[in-house]
């Protein structure tokens, strides 16, 4: 789903016929003009979003920062003006979108500051149909992504390995399917599988639920022979230590579902500009 779609139908959720209050107190040809404030530090994500709101109800929105900024509480985040009746009827779902993305962005910006030699990306783990704006919130705080969906990537979990009939079945499967430059990636959760991901020539694979200790062992026993993926009860405190036993990447789905909404507010000015 495109952002234009994605709005129209948010809008429509929020609006339906029109906006009862809106339309009953404010004049038709009354403008206005308005400010989105950070009311906490945080770290920007959504003016995209924002902006195509304000665009589809006539109305113009300007980022006063881009995304990825981090902001003081009180500081201006954008400003918005137009028709006033589609000011107050956009606000909601203009400030829904921001908050949760921008919630996003300062997790994940609070989770990877700091961190070196590591790529920490996101998972599949998204709202339905918000995917592409939850990743680009992700980026913004510094993080990175995992494969988008299930159609950009091979990622062999352990319910394909069991219907397969195996990890050596489910690959040999997805080599003689996939073209040559798609990668295969393997979950394992023990060192025997992981023997056995190797043996069957997987690209890369995700140690997943393994302590330290294991995971280091999984690492020289990989010995570069394939990318190293760690995922399952990953913290921030624990990257560094990860970072230190040489694995390339970690996958933290909780950037996106564990990231709390950020608190914005829309403050009414008047006349317009």
């Amino acid at each position: 789903m495109d952002l234009a779609q994605l709005v129209r139908l948010s809008l429509d959720e929020d609006i339906g016929h029109g906006d009862l209050t809106t339309n009953s107190t404010v004049p038709a040809d009354a403008m206005g003009s308005a400010r989105v404030v950070a009311k906490e530090e945080l770290v920007v994500a959504g003016q995209a979003v924002a902006t195509e709101v304000f665009r589809q109800l006539g109305a113009s929105w300007e980022p006063v920062v881009d995304d990825g900024s981090q902001v003081d509480a009180g500081t201006v985040i954008g400003r918005v003006s137009g028709p006033a009746r589609a000011l107050l009827s956009g606000e909601r779902v203009a400030l829904n979108f921001l908050m949760r993305l921008s919630g996003i962005a300062t997790h994940t910006r609070h989770t990877v500051s700091g961190i070196e030699g590591l790529r920490v990306v996101d998972t599949r783990k998204t709202t339905p149909l918000h995917r592409a704006l939850e990743r680009a919130a992700v980026r913004a705080g510094g993080a990175a992504n995992h494969r988008f969906a299930l159609f950009d990537g091979v990622l062999i979990k352990e319910n394909h390995i069991m219907a397969a009939g195996g990890i050596g079945a489910a690959v040999a499967g997805a080599r003689a399917a996939a073209h040559h430059l798609v990668g295969i990636e393997v979950e394992v959760e023990t060192l025997s599988e992981l023997d056995e991901a190797l043996a069957a020539g997987a690209d890369a694979v995700m140690l997943d639920n393994m302590d330290d200790a294991m995971v280091a062992r999984g690492v020289a026993q990989v010995a570069g022979r394939a990318k190293i993926e760690v995922s399952g009860n990953i913290t921030a405190e624990r990257l560094p230590r990860l970072a230190a036993l040489g694995v390339d990447l970690v996958s933290i789905g909780g950037l996106i579902h564990q990231a709390r909404w950020v608190d914005l507010s829309m403050r009414w000015a008047q006349p317009a500009g």
